[in-house]
Order: C-alpha cells, then structure tokens, then sequence
C-alpha cells in the first residue's frame, strides 16, 4: 500500500514504511487508489531533527544520509479546489480557482522530507540489561526546557538480541513520558494480538509492560537467573530471582512497532472513545501474574 503525498513544492509516494515530515504552512494533498491506514503526529512546538548521539559518535540510528528532500515540481490546473485549513484547534475551508501547487521553484531549507525505516542503523546491548526505547529515536523534537522533548518518535525494527542475564522483552515500568504506541507491519514482541493499524496509548505514570503470554515466553522454565534492579530512589537494591531459558543470540524480524513518546497530557478524543473497536479488554492481558519472591 501506499499513498502520493503532494503539496505545494513537491510529489511523492510514500509507501508503507516509510514516514514524511511536513513543517508548518505547507499546502498538502493526500491520494490514495485503495483503502489505507497510517499515522499522523502534530506537533504545537519545535521543529523535528536527529538526536544528540552522545557517546555514540557520528553515525548511527537514523543517518542524515538517508533523509531524501524533493526536486521541485509543480501542477497547472484551472478549476474549484477547496482548501482546508487548521487554526486554533478549528479547521476553516475556502475555495480557490486553481491549484495550490503551482509554485515552480523555491529558494531555502524549510521544506518537507522523507525517511524509510528499513534505513534505521539499530544500536542495541551486547552485554547485559535492556536499553531505554530513547536508543531506538528516529526523530526529536526538542520542547523549551533542557534535556526534555516535545515528543520523540522511536521505532522497534529489525534487530538482534543478545543480552545475557537480562529480561529481553520491554521491561514493567512506569514514567514522565506518555507513549502512543502503533503496529505498521507484523506483530510487536512484547504484547500478543497487537496488530498493524492498532494503537495504544499509556499515559503519563501508568505502569504497563508486557503481557503475561510474552513475561512468561521471555522467563521460561530451564534455569534461574538472578539480576540487581536499580532504582533511582535511595532504597536498598532488590535481587529478583525468576526462572529464565537460557539465552542465545535471537534475531526479531516479525514486525515493525513504533512510538510517539511525549511530555504532554494526550487526551483521547470522544471518537476515540466511543469507537466499536476499541479494546473493553486490555487491561486483562496483565492478569493471572504470579507473585515473585523479593530478597534483601
């Protein structure tokens, strides 16, 4: 599936897994010759770049080699067009006799572009323990304080996983950040049943993690293993003692799962919450955990 993605500089298609980047003010247009679905983030501050790579170096994640900008292009044509414009949370409408993409050249940076995520150079542990998501940031878009984004968007591609001593799945925590999680292709390693087009939103401090299917999966029954859990309070360490399989290098290539994390309050809207879809019964896939024993 994919869809032709115009606006008022460009065309291009954009095929199902890859993502555009569209800054503020750009006349667009979307067509698609079959039913599609996708995901669309708007951001009310910044502006999406790379992330700070740190210690990493100059390469890695998303390179800037593989960001494709448009050549220039442009439409002639006579007729009723209605534009639709968003202001202050309302969408407006006017008529034009023409087409909006009739600008032939223009001179500047600040103009749309696109990324495959099959380019996404994965960085993962090749020790112990399970990285934050941040390791996965295709994309920030820095807010107003220092250190803290607007939102990030994090992709789970294609990757090896060889981690010892560690519980490989996404780890139970909870934390500032609210996540909107998507499903573009395949299944997601850490929730049974979360299919491509799905969503999931955990907002600001809700503890989540993954199923009971996947923690069972991901411990096994052939041996114990034992880890020291950190945490950012001033508590004594806890040992968690779990029954674990042993572990060897696992490639996933079943899926590609994706996250808009934010530091805003996402508010589902009543659509949203009134859909015939919706799922009355996620909460349920966290029910029957036995309870571990915790040592000092």
């Amino acid at each position: 599936m994919c869809v032709l993605l115009s606006c008022n500089l460009f065309s291009s298609i954009l095929p199902t897994g890859e993502i555009c980047v569209i800054p503020r003010g750009i006349v667009f247009r979307v067509e698609v010759e079959e039913q599609v679905r996708g995901y669309m983030l708007e951001s009310f501050q910044g502006h999406f770049c790379l992330p700070d790579l740190g210690p990493i170096g100059s390469n890695g994640l998303a390179n800037a080699r593989d960001f494709e900008y448009p050549t220039a292009s442009f439409e002639e044509m006579q007729g009723d067009v209605k534009m639709y414009n968003k202001f202050c949370g309302k969408l407006y409408k006017k008529h034009i006799r023409r087409s909006p993409f009739d600008v032939v050249a223009w001179h500047g940076n600040y103009l749309p572009f696109k990324y495959n995520l099959k380019n996404f150079c994965t960085m993962n542990t090749v020790s112990y323990d399970h990285p934050d998501p941040s390791i996965f940031t295709v994309l920030s878009c820095p807010s107003e304080i220092v250190g803290e984004s607007a939102v990030d968007f994090v992709i789970f591609p294609t990757r090896w996983m060889v981690a010892e001593h560690t519980f490989r799945p996404p780890y139970f925590h909870r934390n500032y950040m609210s996540e909107f999680m998507g499903m573009v292709a395949g299944k997601y390693d850490a929730k049974v049943g979360f299919s491509a087009g799905g969503a999931s939103l955990h907002c600001c401090m809700s503890a989540h993690g993954p199923d009971k299917e996947t923690t069972e999966r991901a411990e096994g029954f052939s041996r114990a293993l034992s880890w020291r859990c950190f945490l950012d309070f001033s508590f004594d360490d806890l040992i968690l003692h779990f029954a674990a399989a042993e572990l060897g290098p696992a490639k996933f290539e079943d899926g590609l799962a994706f996250m808009f994390e934010t530091s805003a309050i996402l508010k589902p809207t009543p659509q949203a919450m009134a859909c015939s879809f919706r799922d009355m019964q996620y909460k349920e896939c966290w029910k029957g955990f036995a309870r571990r024993s915790l040592h000092r």
